[in-house]
């Protein structure tokens, strides 16, 4: 006999699949993680780092100016401060005599206090002594009293300005902190990149020293073009001149230069025999000399020797005198280097330059093409 009963219907699942498919985006992840774990992060390459260090060179040249700014800004304010505060010294004691005198008739007045001006007057041994004294006393107390409030004003006024300065003094005091902890981190850059120059292998260092040498040469062969055009074009000016001297009838034309030229000149040699002297020395951040220099304080060294002051900064040193192109550069004049002017050298000729180039570095003769330049001013 026949069942009767209603077959099952068979329901075919997915869940097996659904969990291999778990399993394996499991699988895949897990070995991704492994793979990026697995992997070091790349290895700067020789450019990088060369890179690198330049940078953090530059960043160390304008942290070096913000802190020569600041210090000189703090001296010029502390000897206001100092100035300032020797003025309300005097004024206090004079202020003080003031009132000792006051205090003199006011002690003369409690004496009589209590007895009446007539009163004193009807019993006095001499009333017109007595008469002369009060007068006295009346004209003293006044002038006295005016004294005392010219005094009060003028230290009110002193007391003031050396709060103002104290102020002023205290926020150059914090940014000479500032400037000194962003020079430690820059410094401590430089360490970073000295600790990846350090680990390169010896072939990578060999590169690497390839690299300078091109970067030099290729600054070598621009400082020569310039030379080439520089005297090209003296050359020219020469001829010129003595032309115009024969058809004026004024000789040859070797004397064709102006007093002020000749003294112009004259400080020019006597700014390069000082910086020749400092071949050799080591640069230090902030230093002026005579054992070392920063690229500023060479500049404005050099330059005082000669009889002209300028100021600290490669900042405030691209502003004095007139500002002369690249062609027409001559000896002495200062060619200032990067966007943020963070550097500047001596130019001696032919295209090369005396100066103090960056940490770890001694004062040396390179091309001018070895940055990129700015401008340039002759100083005088």
């Amino acid at each position: 006999m026949a069942s009767h009963r209603k077959p099952r219907t068979r329901v075919r699942t997915t869940a097996p699949a659904v969990g291999l498919t778990t399993a394996a985006l499991a699988s895949v992840t897990l070995l991704s993680t492994q793979s990026a774990m697995a992997a070091p992060d790349p290895k700067p390459g020789v450019e990088d780092v060369q890179k690198k260090v330049d940078d953090l060179y530059r960043q160390a040249g304008t942290a070096t100016q913000q802190y020569n700014q600041a210090k000189e800004a703090s001296a010029t304010q502390r000897a206001k401060v100092d100035a300032l505060l020797n003025d309300v010294a005097k004024r206090a004691d004079r202020l003080n005599d003031a009132r000792r005198t006051l205090g003199t008739y006011a002690a003369a007045q409690y004496r009589s206090g209590s007895i009446t001006p007539s009163a004193t007057f009807f019993l006095a041994d001499d009333p017109q002594s007595y008469f002369d004294q009060s007068q006295l006393m009346d004209r003293m107390t006044s002038r006295q009293q005016k004294a005392i409030t010219d005094f009060r004003t003028q230290q009110a006024k002193a007391s003031k300005k050396r709060a103002e300065a104290v102020r002023s003094l205290e926020t150059l005091t914090t940014t000479q902190t500032t400037l000194r902890t962003s020079k430690q981190n820059v410094q401590k850059k430089l360490g970073e990149a000295r600790t990846l120059l350090s680990k390169l292998t010896a072939e990578e260092k060999a590169r690497l020293a390839a690299i300078e040498r091109k970067k030099e040469a290729e600054a070598r062969r621009k400082a020569q073009e310039l030379a080439k055009q520089q005297a090209a074009a003296k050359a020219e000016a020469d001829r010129k001149a003595e032309e115009d001297a024969k058809e004026s009838g004024g000789g040859t034309g070797t004397g064709t230069g102006t007093g002020s030229d000749s003294g112009a000149t004259a400080k020019a040699e006597k700014v390069l025999a000082f910086a020749r002297a400092q071949l050799g020395k080591p640069y230090v951040w902030g230093a002026t000399g005579p054992a070392s220099y920063d690229c500023s304080g060479l500049t404005q060294a050099a330059w005082k020797s000669a009889g002209v002051n300028i100021p600290r900064t490669t900042w405030d040193q691209v502003k004095i005198g007139t500002r002369v192109a690249t062609a027409d550069l001559r000896p002495g004049d200062l060619v200032f280097f990067y966007d943020d002017i963070s550097h500047v050298g001596i130019y001696k000729g032919d295209g090369m330059m005396i100066h103090a180039p960056k940490p770890g570095a001694n004062v040396r003769e390179e091309s001018i093409y070895h940055m990129p330049i700015y401008g340039s001013v002759r100083p005088a």
